[in-house]
Formats: C-alpha cells, sequence, structure tokens
C-alpha cells in the first residue's frame, strides 16, 4: 500500500517462498514451444470517457492534508515500462486454493507476463459438479468489472473422452485482505474507506447482474499493493432465485461471516446474505479481529444476539421451528451495538452508523449495496478510488476526466438458461467443450498444459493432497 510522503511499506510483496520447480508449465498450441517464467506485469489502463461530468473534489480537500500518512492508491502502471528481466525470474507456485480448486501463478509463454492459473478439477464426477463448474466458468467470461475477478483465457481442452477438468487464467493478485488484516500493517481510514467502497462497487455490479456470491470473506478479496482490490472466487456463487417457494442450499458462506437467516435454516434468501457478510469484514477492518467468532453455527447465531439483541418474531419469519425455539427459549437480549465505538478509534459515528445499516437481523431491512454505496462515510473512498486508482477516469494536462458512472451495474443479468439443456454429464461435457472452443476462436495463439514440466507434476501432487484433505459438499 502506498502512502503519500512517505516510505512504501511492504504489506503485499513476496508473500510467497521461492521454489525450485521447473519452468515451461504451457505450451503455446501448434508450435510446441514453451517458455521461461518472468515476472508480474502491470495491468494495462485504457482511455477512459472523453466529456467529463460534475468533478468530484480532490481526496486531500475533504480529509486535509495529503501528506502525513494519508492512504493514496497509486495508479495502474504501464505494461510497456516493465519488461521481464532474468534478474527478476520466478518459478511456478502454488499460491493458494478455492472453493472448489487450486490456483498457481504461472507464467504466460506469449508475453512473459505472470498469472493465476486455477484449475477446475473433478468436473465431470455427476451432474451437479458439472452444472456448478460450468456456472463459474461462464461467470468469470461473462464479469466486465475492475473490482471482480475475471477470466482472461481458459486453456485449450484436449478431445472430449480425454476432457476431464478445465484450467483458466485470470490477473495475478498480490495478496488477499484477510494476510492484510492480520499483517501488522498499519490500516488507516482510508485504507479502510478505499477497500470496503470496492467491495461494494463489485457487489453492486454482481447483484445488479442477479448474482449471489455466497462466500464473501476476507481471504476472498485479492488486493495489489495499490489498494486495488477484485472479488474472488465464485464457486459458491448462482443466479438469485426469484421464486421464494424453491428452496436454495444452506451449506454457503464461511460460518464467521454467515448471515443469521443462513444459519436459522432459511429455504430461500438473496443478495442481502452478501450485504450482511460484508458488515463483519468492515467491523473487522476496523478492529483488526473477527467479528463474530464462533466454534458452531449455534454459538454464532448467539453471538450476534449478544450484540443486536433478540430479533422480533417478523424478523425470523423464514427461521426452521428448531432455530426459533432456540432463540425465544433464551432470556430477552437487549442490543448492545455502543460496543462497536470500541472496535478502534476509526469506529466513528459514521462509520457505525454504515455498520448497523449492514448488520441488520432482518435481511428485508438490511441495506443494499446500491444505497450503502450512497453513505456519506464511503464519499472519501470513492474520490481517492477515483481520483488516481480507476481504469473509468483518467488524467489529462488539463485535470482529471472523471466517468458518468462511478458505480456501472452490468449491462445485462446473468443468463443460467444452458442449464435447462444439461440433463446427463456427457452433455455437460459437451457443452462445455464447445463453450471453451467458441470462446478461444479468433483470440491470441491457445495455450495447452505441458505435463513433461516438473512444475506441472509438483501442481498435480499438490492438487491430489489438497484434494484428500478437504472435503466440500456439492451445492444444489
Amino acid at each position: 500500500m502506498a502512502f503519500h510522503g512517505s516510505a512504501r511499506p511492504a504489506v503485499c510483496g513476496n508473500l510467497f517462498p521461492a521454489s525450485d520447480l521447473g519452468h515451461k508449465y504451457f505450451c503455446v498450441s501448434g508450435s510446441g514451444s514453451t517458455a521461461a517464467c518472468s515476472v508480474l506485469n502491470g495491468s494495462q489502463n485504457p482511455a477512459g470517457p472523453s466529456h467529463p461530468v460534475e468533478t468530484p473534489r480532490h481526496p486531500s480537500t475533504i480529509g486535509g492534508s495529503t501528506g502525513g500518512g494519508a492512504a493514496v492508491p497509486q495508479p495502474h502502471s504501464s505494461p510497456a515500462s516493465e519488461v521481464p528481466c532474468p534478474a527478476e525470474m520466478e518459478p511456478d507456485r502454488p499460491i493458494g486454493y478455492g472453493a472448489f480448486g487450486v490456483v498457481w501463478s504461472v507464467t504466460d509463454p506469449r508475453d512473459g507476463r505472470k498469472v493465476a492459473l486455477k484449475k477446475m478439477p473433478n468436473v465431470f464426477q455427476n451432474l451437479v459438479s458439472c452444472k456448478r463448474v460450468f456456472r463459474e466458468l461462464r461467470m468469470l467470461c461473462f464479469f466486465k468489472h475492475d473490482n471482480v475477478l475475471s477470466a482472461l483465457d481458459i486453456l485449450q481442452p484436449p478431445q472430449i473422452d480425454c476432457f476431464e477438468e478445465i484450467y483458466v487464467i485470470t490477473e495475478l493478485m498480490q495478496s488477499d485482505l484477510h494476510k492484510v488484516i492480520v499483517s501488522p500493517q498499519p490500516l488507516t481510514t482510508d485504507h479502510i474507506k478505499v477497500f470496503l467502497y470496492q467491495i461494494l462497487r463489485g457487489l453492486k455490479y454482481l447483484h445488479s447482474a442477479g448474482i449471489l456470491h455466497r462466500d464473501i470473506k476476507p481471504g476472498n478479496l485479492l488486493v495489489n499493493s495499490n489498494c486495488l482490490l477484485k472479488i474472488c472466487d465464485f464457486g459458491l456463487a448462482r443466479v438469485e432465485e426469484p421464486d421464494s417457494s424453491r428452496h436454495m442450499t444452506q451449506e454457503v458462506v464461511t460460518q464467521y461471516y454467515r448471515a443469521p437467516e443462513v444459519l436459522m435454516g432459511s429455504r430461500h434468501y438473496g443478495s442481502a446474505i452478501d450485504i450482511w457478510s460484508v458488515g463483519c469484514i468492515f467491523a473487522e477492518l476496523l478492529g483488526r479481529r473477527i467479528l463474530f467468532q464462533a466454534q458452531s453455527p449455534i454459538q454464532q447465531l448467539d453471538l450476534i444476539t449478544d450484540l443486536l439483541g433478540t430479533p422480533p418474531l417478523s424478523a425470523m419469519a423464514s427461521a426452521c421451528e428448531g432455530a426459533r425455539a432456540h432463540i425465544l427459549r433464551g432470556p430477552h437480549k437487549p442490543p448492545s451495538l455502543s460496543v462497536l465505538y470500541m472496535l478502534s478509534d476509526g469506529a466513528t459515528h459514521e462509520a457505525v452508523h454504515l455498520l448497523c445499516r449492514m448488520l441488520v437481523f432482518d435481511p428485508a431491512k438490511r441495506i443494499s449495496g446500491s444505497d450503502a454505496l450512497s453513505h456519506p462515510y464511503l464519499d472519501e473512498g470513492r474520490l481517492r478510488y477515483h481520483t488516481c486508482m480507476c481504469k473509468c477516469c483518467y488524467s489529462v494536462p488539463s485535470g482529471r476526466v472523471y466517468t458518468r458512472d462511478f458505480e456501472p451495474a452490468a449491462e445485462r443479468p446473468f443468463s443460467h438458461s444452458y442449464e435447462e439443456s444439461m440433463l446427463s454429464v456427457w452433455q455437460g461435457k459437451e457443452l462445455i467443450h464447445r463453450f471453451i472452443t467458441e470462446h478461444q476462436q479468433g483470440k491470441r495463439v491457445p495455450l495447452c498444459i505441458n505435463p513433461q514440466s516438473a512444475a506441472f507434476k509438483s501442481f498435480i501432487r499438490s492438487t491430489a493432497w489438497h484434494s484428500s484433505k478437504v472435503s466440500r459438499k456439492e451445492e444444489r
């Protein structure tokens, strides 16, 4: 993270140790050539709109001087200025595991850039798995938003008879919000506002497309050292269900960030579950500790009612009978929201007011992502982001040219009608194989895996180890 007028502390730098793995992970399809690894390049910064609208004030006019440790996110660097050199070469290496896959840092031999490669294994075990993976794949190709991770490319699949797994290339980010929160890196109010603004900006886009993320947590919020943030890991995401009579899976959201309606067994829920998760993360950024850290879902619910108080019967209308009985047979609890002011010095009246609008027991009364973005607490975060971080605005000699829409919605809803034609695993395999093939048409030379590389062999071993240690229930 960058601080104006001060040394640049290492927050998200070399997070992972060097490895002895061999290079030449990829084959370039059709040529059989391979390439060595290089370094992470900056992302492109395309020109924004040519006509400014009402120009917001510069951050220094609303937050005092830009010096003295205020967080000033840095603009995107130019790829042309970052040429890979042998002294900076890094080997391919694992960087993390998502809900349904393993992620590696590898090199794209076509331009020498370090990218993230996600392997989606066990795609065709059953029809549920097939639909889930295809949904995530199509979402990654659908997304076009600076605060949502999207697919840069998909590796060329083998012949359909040998097609068992999918490899997706995305932008490589330096760290995630969980690592930042638990690090000794100081987090100023400006950091928190910029992060929270980007989370809600990305969520507004997802929700406007009709998509529920269903696993918003610090580990699924990728960040760079310039404070840029992207929402990732859509293994549990799904399209919002408009029919309240249709049941939705309850095996969603990491427990600490799980909304009370899910904890209480509601069979139907909406985008409000993501907003609850953001509220938990907001409190965690302020206090540098998990807000509701329980050992079980029942204890998780008890911690929530300790803070919010015993909810009214109207707020538990969709709860299962057992959960409702658990709440009612306990002693009546008054709300104790004033303790939120003790999270840190950054827990100002504005911050706590927005936090209390997110942490509402009744999902129908919880603030939406769009309304949260209009809260005065996020004014500074918006200005700082669009002053020097975003791609939608740009600078010219005469000043800053701002976009007409600071928080754009999706151009169209995400459609999952394709799932209706997936009646068997084989049909699913054919649809996915055709989708990837058509997706690559007219694009750069396709890549495929080089199974002879030392890196790939280690990749397979790490994937097998992780699969043996972690079991996850498939969603409906």
